[in-house]
């Protein structure tokens, strides 16, 4: 098998997240299949070396180039382009699909740790513990910072915005708890969201009836501040808005604006825009706790991710199929 193996090469930010993605097992591994070339192709470099004209596979990740028609010339053999991260929006261009160039995305790995930040936003969202806690820090009084009115999981309802490989996930951890689940979704029918465990609604319904909503929609011109002043206005009081998908399906102002009537609550991993200015209302609203966009594979994490793309590795060199293959018309649907 060694005289078989085709080169592949990473492009992606630096040596070291090479280094976080694959640990010695799962390079190890790798090695099993492909010659990896010594060379990390990372933004800093000047140009393409030659001596890489023979790679068969890309590894690709963050900070990979754009594989436009003249970074792509430079692989003439290149054959499949395996992503150690979720979207591939910013990486691929038509030039690729022109090649026949095969393509694969870690987004199901990745959805992973971002459905577990999910669940655990919901179910302190639920209890008012983020807010009990600033209030807490605060006052340094532990009965006025209590949480007040009807707090709690039992019986709530949940609003998934969005039936993405994140959305369905997020539904499926929900389902041990005594909650109940609603699903928005243009692409499916009320049959399809009763086999993921969720009833269908309309955006305004679920809004209304919804205690938290979390978004986990794309990020397309037809999802461009989907939530604005009219959505935000149909949740309840005290509701909470989650998004850990893209700021931009949020509509900023008119969220500051319910937070600043101290309406709504609302979690947010990722703004418009992002990152946000130095003394943006959101950073000092009380009723808003902001991430720094870690929803996602960070830390140990990231091993999952490199070891999805072993398995995508060896799954094309082996059988010449992908199991999360992305293609052109993917591209008009996805995040």
């Amino acid at each position: 098998m060694s005289a078989q193996r085709p080169k592949a090469l990473f492009a992606m930010e630096s040596p070291q997240l090479v280094s976080d993605l694959f640990g010695a097992a799962a390079r190890a591994d790798l090695e099993r299949f492909v010659r990896l070339d010594d060379l990390v192709l990372t933004p800093d470099l000047l140009g393409v070396p030659p001596s890489t004209a023979d790679t068969e596979i890309l590894i690709t990740g963050w900070g990979a180039p754009s594989l436009d028609e003249r970074t792509l010339a430079h692989w003439p053999r290149l054959r499949a382009v395996v992503h150690s991260a979720g979207s591939v929006k910013r990486l691929v261009t038509a030039a690729v699909w022109e090649r026949g160039i095969r393509v694969s995305s870690a987004a199901g790995a990745n959805a992973v740790p971002v459905a577990e930040y999910t669940l655990a936003t919901i179910l302190l969202s639920a209890g008012d513990v983020l807010r009990s806690a600033r209030d807490y820090a605060r006052t340094h009084d532990m009965l006025a910072a209590r949480p007040r009115g009807g707090v709690g999981a039992f019986g709530i309802t949940v609003g998934v915005v969005g039936a993405s490989r994140i959305g369905r996930r997020v539904i499926e951890l929900l389902r041990p708890f005594d909650i109940r689940c609603v699903v928005f979704d243009p692409s499916l029918d009320a049959d399809q969201a009763a086999a993921l465990g969720a009833q269908l609604l309309t955006l305004p319904e679920l809004l209304a009836r919804s205690q938290v909503v979390t978004v986990h929609a794309p990020a397309l011109p037809e999802t461009y501040r989907m939530i604005g002043r009219d959505e935000l206005a149909l949740m309840a009081d005290g509701a909470t808005l989650i998004n850990t998908a893209r700021g931009s399906l949020v509509d900023t102002d008119a969220l500051v604006a319910e937070l600043a009537a101290d309406r709504l609550r609302a979690v947010l991993d990722v703004t418009d825009p992002e990152p946000l200015p130095p003394g943006h209302p959101l950073f000092s609203l009380p009723g808003a706790t902001l991430t720094p966009h870690i929803a996602g594979s960070i830390g140990n994490e990231l091993r999952r991710l490199g070891r999805h793309v072993v398995d995508e590795v060896e799954r094309f060199v082996r059988t010449g199929d992908l199991a999360d293959e992305v293609t052109s018309p993917d591209l008009a649907r996805i995040a």
